[in-house]
């Protein structure tokens, strides 16, 4: 990881297209402005880690809907049996 040290108004190039600049300091918090092309997609990596957990919460919920639909239609056709 590159650690580098700016004041406000400095910024950070990132290849050839991304500029990112220091834009306020207040107490433990820095606020940054980013700017580049509309195609690169600039995420928050605790929204992404969220969104990650979420999917796979949401396919283990699958997983056992499933189960319980099968095993709710198995109970029926013996019952009717």
């Amino acid at each position: 990881m590159l650690v580098l040290t700016r004041r406000i108004g400095e910024s950070v190039l990132i290849g050839d297209d991304i500029e990112v600049t220091l834009l306020d300091i207040k107490g433990d918090s820095v606020r940054i402005g980013i700017n580049a092309p509309r195609t690169t997609r600039i995420q928050r990596s605790e929204i992404v880690d969220a969104v990650s957990t979420e999917n796979v919460a949401a396919v283990d919920a699958g997983a056992d809907a499933t189960a319980a639909i099968l095993d709710a239609l198995t109970q029926k056709r013996s019952a009717e049996d």
